[in-house]
């Protein structure tokens, strides 16, 4: 079997070995698979997927009366969508429809979670290829800018991972004390989707949200005005300057360590900042720290890849370390406690496959 389209004529009858031609049909597969990864983002950008999840069939016209888009487009995307096996097509070839199953993880109401706002990461990383290549020569990495769309996709994939009610049950009493009123500080809030909520929920207590990306700040200030909240505030500022020696009760990191220059120095500016008693919950990218022992992790080439074009990358721009998204629980746990938490427990939730979540005490 020849693999490529333009395979020379004298290999024509070349026997290829069995394991070689599993392994030619796993890297087809890959190929079909990173382009229904770009299908389904499109899908999620466009709404095709939100219409569809209501399981009836269309054909593109109808799905493109639907959702007011080009009928050409929507056309070729159910296509793919079709030879994918995320749509079914009818007896007449004509309609198309969305199984309740598949719609399961699909869909802005998707009872198991939308999973197609994890394909935009496809997109948000694609255009940086190149710039990723250059560094593979020169060293260096990029910086938060260069990435279009990464707070938006950021903020959606952030609205459906965080459980702040199964985040706060891990530290016993922490909802009461929110409820009386605490200082709380998220470090790399990003659009301050979870500062939000929790200032929402909590009047009494008081919120500090930084990030060191304006654009993100512009909206959590502008989404906290339209709310009328006046308990939270959010600043640009760098996570590597951080001086609140003693000042706050409970202090947030969500997804914001490994990509930083010195997540050291972070987690030692984070304990100083705590007052007597006060906790810090780290959420973080759930991995092992030997390669060898993600072999069978159920993210692990996503992971190491946003992590060589992103996470890593952002880090070595400032002159950091560069740990990257894998950086694992026993790297984590060592640099928690060379910062001053000789407290750690590490939980993970039903709901996240990604992450870990470390409740630190000093």
């Amino acid at each position: 079997m020849c693999m490529t389209a333009t395979c020379p004529a004298e290999f024509s009858d070349l026997t290829v070995p069995a394991p070689a031609e599993a392994f030619g049909a796993e890297m087809l597969d890959t190929l079909n698979k990173a382009g229904l990864a770009m299908m389904l983002s499109i899908g999620h950008r466009t709404g095709l997927l939100d219409a569809m999840a209501c399981g009836e069939p269309e054909t593109s016209n109808g799905w493109a009366r639907r959702t007011g888009l080009n009928e050409r487009y929507v056309r070729e995307w159910l296509a793919a969508m079709a030879a994918g096996g995320i749509v079914s097509v009818g007896a007449n070839g004509r309609t198309f429809r969305l199984p309740e199953e598949r719609a399961f993880f699909l869909g802005k109401d998707a009872p198991g979670g939308n999973m197609a706002v994890m394909m935009q990461w496809i997109g948000v990383l694609s255009p940086v290829e190149s710039k990723i290549v250059d560094c593979f020569h020169r060293g260096g990495g990029l910086s938060y800018a260069d990435y279009p769309r990464f707070h938006s996709v950021m903020a959606e994939e952030s609205a459906q991972t965080i459980d702040l009610d199964a985040t706060i049950a891990l530290v016993p009493g922490l909802h009461e004390r929110l409820t009386a009123g605490i200082s709380v500080l998220d470090v790399g809030c990003g659009k301050g989707f979870a500062l939000l909520e929790l200032a929402q929920r909590y009047p009494n207590s008081r919120f500090t949200g930084l990030d060191i990306s304006p654009e993100p700040i512009g909206y959590a200030i502008s989404a906290a005005r339209a709310a009328e909240l006046r308990n939270v505030r959010f600043r640009v500022q760098d996570a590597m300057n951080l001086c609140y020696a003693g000042r706050f009760d409970l202090i947030l990191t969500f997804d914001a360590v490994h990509d930083q220059p010195d997540p050291a120095r972070l987690l030692s500016s984070i304990h100083c900042s705590l007052k007597q008693g006060g906790v810090y919950i780290m959420q973080d990218s759930w991995a092992e720290t030997q390669v060898a022992d993600n072999l069978t992790h159920p993210l692990g080439p996503f992971l190491y890849t946003i992590s060589c074009m992103h996470c890593m990358s952002v880090s070595l721009a400032q002159q950091g370390l560069g740990l990257g998204a894998a950086w694992g629980e026993q790297l984590a746990r060592s640099v928690l406690d060379e910062a001053g938490f000789s407290d750690v427990e590490m939980h993970r939730l039903p709901h996240d496959i990604q992450n870990a979540y470390y409740i630190c005490r000093p």
